[in-house]
């Protein structure tokens, strides 16, 4: 079993990057927390970085002079930590190309929808859930996917449904899903670690050995 060098990128309260923690904990995930970079200095992730000594930075472009000083501080902070994979999990920001091109193939987002309905700018948390119940959909789900230069884009990798009831609201669908977002997450990234990724010509999946 492969130890995953793995960065994250977070810009929220921190759930899902804490749900990926507490199974590389319980041994679900084999990984190592090389670094946690957060695009605001108020989100939660910060602050379970700290309770389990993972490195972590805060890189907002509006501190930088221009865009390439962003990028390169990006780029080296990446490469200093060793990371090899990098996951977003509620990363609000799209990725510079740059990144994206350096870590090609290695790089999985968290979509709480099933993709690719309900995707693309502006649909995140609270807007993705709303759209749905807005839609009539009677089920909604989970997308694991690599990441290009599209927002919410790229080859699916693992989905994962749950119901919406009669009565749900945008609050109680978010926690519905949230749940099977921190095990769905893990269990591809453990799958990863373990080798079990093919991808090929456009599409991936998770082999069973």
């Amino acid at each position: 079993m492969g130890l995953l060098k793995l960065a994250v990128l977070a810009s929220g309260r921190g759930s899902n990057f804490e749900a990926l923690v507490r199974a590389g904990k319980d041994g679900r995930l084999n990984a190592q927390f090389a670094l946690l970079i957060v695009s605001k200095p108020d989100t939660g992730a910060l602050e379970i970085a700290s309770a389990h000594g993972i490195p972590a930075i805060c890189l907002r472009r509006g501190d930088f002079e221009n865009r390439g000083a962003f990028v390169a501080a990006m780029q080296s902070a990446l490469v200093a930590s060793g990371a090899e994979t990098l996951a977003l999990a509620g990363y609000m920001k799209k990725l510079p190309p740059e990144v994206i091109s350096a870590y090609a193939g290695r790089i999985f987002n968290i979509h709480p929808g099933l993709l690719p309905a309900f995707g693309g700018q502006g649909m995140f948390g609270r807007h993705v859930h709303q759209a749905v119940l807005d839609a009539g959909c009677k089920v909604s789900g989970v997308t694991v996917h690599l990441v290009d230069e599209r927002y919410d884009h790229g080859p699916i990798v693992a989905q994962r449904c749950v119901p919406v009831l009669p009565d749900d609201d945008a609050q109680t669908l978010a926690a519905r899903v949230l749940k099977e977002e921190h095990c769905l997450f893990a269990e591809v990234l453990g799958a990863v670690a373990q080798g079990r990724l093919c991808v090929d010509s456009g599409q991936a999946w998770l082999s069973s050995d």
